[in-house]
């Protein structure tokens, strides 16, 4: 269930990258529905143009624009395309990431590569792309990081994708300091298991999703949620709440979680 508008978001254009599924995809259905209108970015044209079909079977306006890899030159030919056409943005969503869980003994480095090209580096060039953009502008505008409980509570066989996740959680604490004069808001959003095709890449066997599935988030809330805090001064969202708890804890009194919750850490 839906819970609250924003209405700030009507007529805004927003940016959302990986919107072809996922979390992505939600954000995007969801922004339509507030009146917004979401920039779709992803390298799947045919999902994006499924999607696009059921937006505007909702009555919902959107845009696409297909990649077909988040390298820095695709990027950046695809960001001259996104402002000569659209003129004017009001918020970027990077979304696009994904993840491969394995031990550091294990770990294939061309997927940490990839992982830090898409998680971090990807992500990185779009907000400093559209910074200049943002800044110029008197009206409020969001740049919001899908980032990860990951970056704040590390565990066992998921080495490359928290690296990258803490990377990108810097960067957005960073960037938010760097701004703060400005009307333009930083937002990370940090989560816990998503119940999406997320896992099909990161936990091949299954087991990591099997063993958490009755704790996973729904992407419909968090993306009610992401998109009921467009456009206010959101510092950071966590979901769950007793995982943020749990992270605390961790930073707090890391040994003793490890040795407690050495179980809970080990199920990848």
């Amino acid at each position: 269930m839906k819970i609250g508008r924003n209405h700030s978001v009507n007529e805004k254009k927003i940016i959302v990258t990986g919107a072809s599924k996922g979390i992505g995809k939600e954000i995007a259905k969801e922004i339509a529905a507030q009146g917004g209108i979401p920039i779709l970015i992803a390298r799947s044209k045919e999902l994006l143009e499924e999607l696009t079909d059921e937006i505007e079977a909702n009555n919902g306006i959107c845009k696409i624009y297909p990649i077909e890899s988040f390298s820095r030159e695709a990027i950046e030919e695809q960001i001259n395309d996104i402002m000569e056409t659209e003129k004017r943005i009001h918020g970027l969503i990077n979304n696009a990431g994904f993840g491969v869980f394995d031990s550091v003994e294990d770990l294939d480095m061309q997927d940490l590569e990839e992982m830090f090209q898409v998680n971090v580096l990807a992500g990185i060039q779009y907000s400093k792309a559209f910074l200049p953009h943002f800044l110029q502008f008197k009206g409020k505008s969001h740049i919001v990081n899908i980032v990860s409980q990951a970056a704040k509570l590390p565990t066992p066989k998921s080495a490359g994708y928290a690296a990258s996740k803490h990377a990108m959680l810097g960067f957005t604490n960073v960037l938010r300091q760097e701004t703060r004069e400005s009307s333009l808001t930083v937002t990370s959003v940090n989560l816990g298991p998503v119940k999406t095709t997320f896992f099909d890449i990161a936990d091949k066997d299954g087991k990591y999703q099997q063993n958490v599935e009755k704790y996973m988030l729904r992407p419909e809330k968090v993306a009610s949620k992401v998109v009921r805090s467009l456009f206010t001064n959101r510092r950071e969202i966590n979901m769950p709440w007793w995982m943020e708890a749990g992270s605390i804890f961790y930073r707090l009194f890391p040994g003793l979680m490890e040795k407690m919750l050495k179980s809970q850490f080990d199920k990848k």
